[in-house]
């Protein structure tokens, strides 16, 4: 899989003080994004489609999980309603909002996506990119 993954990273960890809540809440969330439960080890699940790419873990030193500020995880989503989905099930879930679906002029045109607080504080992402319209606006070789 290694030679076929598209991406640059391998996982992303973010750390919680209330594990339970924070796996109900991801466990209600994430399948709006086509995620689930890959793997689990005391104290840490990891959530993916094909292998653990997002970890919810309480801190392995034992002292108390952070926000990290100016951090934040994005997912990709499959289609704009995705989008939207990931948002309301989010918020419906307890998230605080941070940037309702839409487009981010700033990103670039093929952007769409919204930002929610998980219950722990972490900025999360959830981002449509539209690759058609990536491949007419900069099909040339010219980047976003």
């Amino acid at each position: 899989m290694s030679d076929e993954n598209p991406s640059i990273l391998s996982h992303v960890s973010v750390g919680t003080n209330d594990f339970d809540r924070a796996l109900a809440f991801y466990d209600r969330v994430l399948p709006s994004l086509g995620c689930q439960r890959i793997m689990q080890h005391p104290g840490a699940v990891a959530y993916g489609k094909v292998y653990p790419e997002f970890w919810v873990q309480t801190p392995f030193d034992g002292k108390p999980a952070t926000v990290g500020n100016g951090t934040h995880v994005g997912f990709v989503a499959p289609t704009k309603d995705s989008v939207h989905a990931f948002y309301e099930a989010a918020i419906a879930a307890g998230a605080q909002p941070d940037g309702p679906p839409g487009p981010r002029p700033d990103y670039g045109e093929p952007y769409y996506g919204c930002f929610v607080r998980d219950l722990d504080g972490h900025k999360i992402e959830a981002s449509y990119w539209d690759m058609a319209l990536i491949q007419e606006l900069y099909g040339n070789g010219e980047q976003p």
